[in-house]
């Protein structure tokens, strides 16, 4: 993403735009980072569905879920750069137009493989789209009106991801038009539209006069690590771990290392890269980035065997799910915007510290209470708390990991962040999915306790990086 990006006079800040004209612009920017955000978790809730019906293997359920993470993940920086060189008002339009069919292809799909196909198509045309938002911001509005557009920009980008499940309930419960879980993406369709016709009128057509160019190998080199890396996780279970699992595994840092190193000499002449190698020269962004990749993958592992255990262990149905999701989301909104970024400021590091523990006690117990099946009384206060501790966690988490950045980095220090949480959410699911399925007896539907050794364990590595940030996280408070 490329917040900082310099442009040129005749397209600064909305140029020709009126104030009712910018407003519109911005909703339409709103609604397809909703789009975007939401379609993360959506699926979560109506995977059992899809299961049953296609009659999938619980691996296909998991690229269902990681395939559009990961796809996303791979292409963000990417996509940035585009725009950069191509413009953002046309890779954004482009970025909803291919989100928008890739959408009607999901809920057109006939079995597993063309679903799996179309939502790597959908995340890849996401990650087109998402970082065009905000820069596109950027262009719209002076530094002064942009304050308040970014900080919506937050607020709705957490709602929408903690809605996702509860929105994806719903519509499957409405079955609409005898869609089923359908509806789900297809919904889609008719916002995607208008959002590219408002797009392609209103938003203003500037770039930047700065683009550095595109690192295309580094992206292909990061790409095949991280496929290296999940498919033997995905797929070495119902495989049964043959070799060609372990050689893969063993590829994936091997080209991690590769990427590294094309990433520094590339940096060293002044050649594109794939992401600025002297962000990782500030420890506090190290392990933040490292943070912050933990806690993606295990937020992401326990929202996904959550909805899917749920349905399948206790026999929920996608309402009831969604509607679960409820005191979860409100504790995720507690945590951001009244507990952990308030707190940082005078506890610092230990506020990532309580929120990591207490998404560890009660993501713990909310689990916990599928595998015994306890009452309502237990599990929802269990999931408020653990909603809670994720939100005073992910809350301050950015902030913390860009405090000592330098402004001239701060575009690029962004895009990085939210591809490792996206890289997060995809291994969470790999990884916590995997011990979910593989942990059951044949024939049954998973296991809860294996998929909860592998969130805490994810969990207390994140809890361990925290208590190695600084006292002090700002340098204004040194």
């Amino acid at each position: 993403m490329t917040p900082g990006v310099s442009l040129q006079p005749a397209t600064r800040y909305g140029a020709g735009l009126t104030a009712r004209r910018k407003s519109i612009a911005y909703l339409t920017l709103m609604v397809a980072l909703v789009l975007e955000i939401v379609d993360v978790t959506i699926v979560n809730t109506a995977l059992p569905v899809i299961e049953r019906d296609f009659g999938a293997a619980a691996a296909q359920a998991q690229w269902v879920a990681a395939g559009y993470s990961l796809a996303f993940a791979l292409l963000l920086m990417l996509g940035g750069r585009l725009g950069d060189s191509l413009g953002y008002r046309r890779l954004f339009v482009g970025g909803v137009g291919g989100f928008t069919l890739a959408s009607v292809l999901c809920g057109l799909s006939e079995n597993p493989a063309q679903l799996i196909a179309a939502r790597v198509f959908q995340g890849a045309a996401g990650a087109m789209m998402a970082p065009q938002v905000m820069a596109l911001v950027q262009v719209l509005f002076e530094p002064r009106e942009r304050v308040a557009k970014l900080a919506w920009v937050g607020v709705i980008g957490g709602l929408s991801a903690i809605c996702g499940p509860i929105l994806g309930g719903i519509l499957i419960h409405a079955d609409l038009f005898g869609l089923g879980w359908r509806s789900v993406f297809l919904i889609n369709g008719p916002v995607g539209l208008f959002a590219m016709a408002i797009g392609w009128r209103l938003l203003p057509d500037a770039s930047s006069p700065n683009a550095r160019g595109i690192d295309f190998g580094g992206t292909v080199l990061f790409a095949g690590a991280m496929a290296a890396l999940l498919i033997p996780l995905v797929r070495g279970a119902d495989f049964g771990w043959r070799p060609w699992h372990f050689a893969l595994l063993a590829a994936a840092p091997l080209l991690l290392a590769l990427v590294w190193r094309r990433t520094r000499t590339r940096s060293d002449s002044g050649a594109a890269t794939l992401f600025a190698p002297e962000l990782f020269a500030e420890p506090q962004f190290a392990l933040g980035l490292a943070i912050a990749l933990g806690f993606g993958a295990a937020t992401g592992g326990f929202l996904f065997v959550f909805a899917f255990g749920a349905q399948k262990l206790l026999g929920y149905s996608p309402l009831q799910t969604g509607l679960l999701h409820i005191p979860f989301s409100a504790g995720v909104m507690l945590g951001i915007a009244f507990l952990g970024r308030k707190l940082v400021m005078s506890r610092g590091k230990w506020v990532l510290v309580l929120g990591t523990g207490f998404m560890a006690l009660f993501a713990c117990g909310s689990l916990a209470w599928i595998a015994v099946g306890g009452s309502w009384f237990w599990v929802l206060p269990c999931l408020a708390l653990a909603g809670t501790g994720m939100g005073m966690t992910s809350g301050p988490l950015t902030p913390v990991i860009l405090a000592r950045v330098d402004t001239r980095h701060a575009g690029a220090a962004s895009g990085l962040i939210k591809t490792v949480q996206e890289l997060g959410m995809a291994l969470g699911i790999a990884m916590v999915g995997t011990a979910f399925f593989a942990g059951a007896p044949h024939g049954e539907g998973g296991a809860i306790w294996p998929a909860v050794a592998m969130i805490e364990a994810l969990l207390a590595v994140c809890l361990v990086l925290a208590v190695l940030l600084p006292e002090s996280l700002f340098p204004d408070s040194e």
